[in-house]
């Protein structure tokens, strides 16, 4: 099964059509017709993500209501305790303060 493919006449900032043909020199795409192509797909893959992003947040405010900047600081806070640090070094804790002190 043969893709056709359109042919479109665009115009591009400089350093992105220089950073097309040195990803074409460095062998990571065949063409720059390629390298362009593979950008706009990632594009319209993300944009495509955050569309649904959108939808599932507005479905979940008309069921339970707007979410509120206290609950999206109390969430950056759970999302911080959870994360793991797995490239570099924990951050010392300040001195003076002990672990549980308010």
């Amino acid at each position: 099964m043969r893709i056709t493919k359109a042919r479109l006449t665009v115009t591009i900032d400089p350093h992105l059509v220089k950073a097309g043909h040195d990803a074409v020199a460095a062998g990571h795409v065949n063409t720059l017709s390629a390298w362009v192509n593979a950008a706009l797909s990632e594009k319209a893959v993300r944009e495509q993500r955050l569309q649904a992003l959108a939808e599932a947040v507005a479905s979940h405010e008309a069921e339970f209501g707007l979410i509120t900047a206290e609950e999206l600081a109390a969430q950056a806070r759970a999302d911080r305790s959870a994360a793991r640090v797995v490239r570099g070094r924990v951050p010392r804790r300040a001195k003076g303060r002990r672990r549980g002190a308010a």
